[in-house]
């Protein structure tokens, strides 16, 4: 596998030699000091440059970075969105992949307003690039909910749970399943996330879905979350759905403390009372 060195080496190195490819910049979480380093990450790069149409006219450029696994690549039109922007997404045989965003060298003063925090300039030929502050996952932190988000996830929470108690009465296993791993669970996140974002004045990112959680959780919560993703199996969603409601309990009542919000208790009761009725066939 090319190390970091080689790989970047060849990015660059492809841009100083194309007279076309006027500046380099990298996103993502190789310039995030905060991720931990490995051989699985993305290079993440965009070239600004001139004649951009001329990339996509003729593409044999691209096999320069190496054999491929698979790669997706822009439709016929290179006038795609606003920033009339090339994406090359490309999966390298060796385990590298590179995602390449190809941007028009007059576009990348409005480009570079929006920004996002996590970018390095590696390259600038004519100047086109601003200052930019060093590279942090400012962006990415968990925002600070206000008390009507922190209300409006626990009554999704509580909202949803019957349409999964429902769709396991009708033994509709997918359904179920489907609304479980999707709103109940997004919901769930939210709060998980919030949790623990208090302790780090919410300047703290915990990653895409959630991912840095098991790092960030004390092990008995983390095996808890564990615990609630079921096999498609009916008593497996139902033990998962309780389990689920009693984590997102613990962690609600905690966060409206410190946040100086309030709980709504009774609306939890109802719903538990409402889906035991069900699961019960008691209706």
């Amino acid at each position: 596998m090319r190390n970091e060195t080689e790989m970047m080496d060849l990015i660059l190195g492809t841009a100083q030699e194309d007279d076309r490819i006027r500046a380099v910049w990298m996103n993502g979480s190789r310039v995030n000091p905060n991720v931990k380093r490995d051989i699985m990450q993305d290079f993440d790069v965009v070239f600004a440059v001139k004649e951009i149409d001329s990339f996509q006219e003729d593409t044999d450029w691209i096999d320069r970075f190496g054999e491929r696994v698979i790669m997706q690549k822009p439709s016929p039109s290179p006038w795609q969105n606003e920033n009339h922007a090339l994406t090359y997404l490309m999966q390298f045989q060796d385990g590298n992949r590179i995602d390449l965003n190809l941007v028009p060298t007059n576009k990348v003063s409005g480009i570079m307003k929006a920004t996002e925090s996590l970018t390095e300039i590696l390259l600038d030929k004519d100047g086109l690039t601003p200052e930019l502050p060093p590279p942090s996952d400012r962006d990415y932190h968990v925002p600070k909910p206000s008390e009507k988000e922190f209300q409006a996830t626990c009554n999704e929470f509580w909202w949803v749970t019957p349409y999964v108690a429902k769709g396991l009465w009708r033994e509709e296993v997918l359904y179920a399943k489907g609304v479980l791993e999707g709103p109940l669970r997004h919901a769930l996140m939210n709060m998980l996330d919030w949790s623990i974002a208090i302790d780090y004045d919410f300047k703290i990112s915990t990653g895409k879905f959630s991912k840095d959680l098991k790092d960030l959780l004390d092990e008995p919560t983390w095996n808890r979350l564990i615990d609630t993703f079921p096999k498609a199996h009916l008593e497996e969603i139902w033990q998962a759905l309780e389990m689920m409601g009693d984590l997102f309990h613990d962690t609600a009542v905690s966060c409206a403390e410190r946040l100086g919000f309030i709980y709504n208790e009774s609306e939890e009761q109802h719903v538990r009372e409402y889906i035991k009725r069900i699961r019960n066939n008691d209706m």
